[in-house]
């Protein structure tokens, strides 16, 4: 199974990377309607602030809400799809800070698995997981790999040794044998 899958080509994917637009659409615009009700409640019902400056702030925090959404539509929709090659993979022990539920502080200790994958125009991205080695084991440094426009993910060049396939669409893991994602239904590339 070496060679990139022509089932990218599928309209299944196209049909995804509408919905998951869509889904971000939708979602952003249900979270500023929250903040703009619910901060023109408080400011109806609070001593601490009144209307119209409560209803502002809900405002500007809904806005806040709809640009992430399109940032993130229109980010999809410029990406390109290029081809690389996994450069490294780190293993770190890593600490951090953690509020627990009576304000006190503990430290959480956990370890970060990176792949670094160089494209074709020399800029590296790093795929970074907390205590989840599937990805780190899934690359080998020197594979091929392509990176599929509108898609979080990358095709592996050779999947001949592969017991698992990650699913383009949804990221969820596959079994080889398979050929549609169990999750999203969308082809799987191998």
């Amino acid at each position: 199974m070496a060679g990139y899958s022509a089932k990218i080509n599928d309209p299944a994917f196209n049909k995804y990377i509408l919905n998951t637009s869509r889904w971000s659409a939708i979602f952003s615009v249900f979270l500023a309607l929250i903040a703009i009700v619910g901060f023109f409640i408080y400011g109806e019902t609070s001593n601490e602030m009144e209307n119209p400056q409560a209803l502002l702030i809900g405002v500007a925090v809904g806005a806040m809400f709809m640009l992430v959404a399109l940032f993130q539509i229109i980010s999809r929709n410029k990406d390109k799809t290029w081809d690389g090659v996994v450069l490294d993979k780190k293993i770190e022990k890593k600490q951090k800070k953690q509020n627990s539920l009576n304000n006190d502080y503990y430290i959480n200790y956990y370890t970060e698995y990176k792949v670094m994958i160089e494209d074709n125009e020399g800029k590296v991205h790093r795929i970074v997981n907390e205590d989840d080695d599937t990805v780190y084991n899934y690359f080998k440094i020197g594979d091929k790999v392509r990176h599929h426009k509108g898609l979080n993910s990358y095709e592996k060049y050779d999947k001949s040794n592969d017991t698992i396939v990650f699913c383009n669409a949804c990221g969820s893991i596959n079994d080889i044998e398979d050929d549609y994602c169990f999750r999203c239904n969308c082809p799987l590339l191998k």
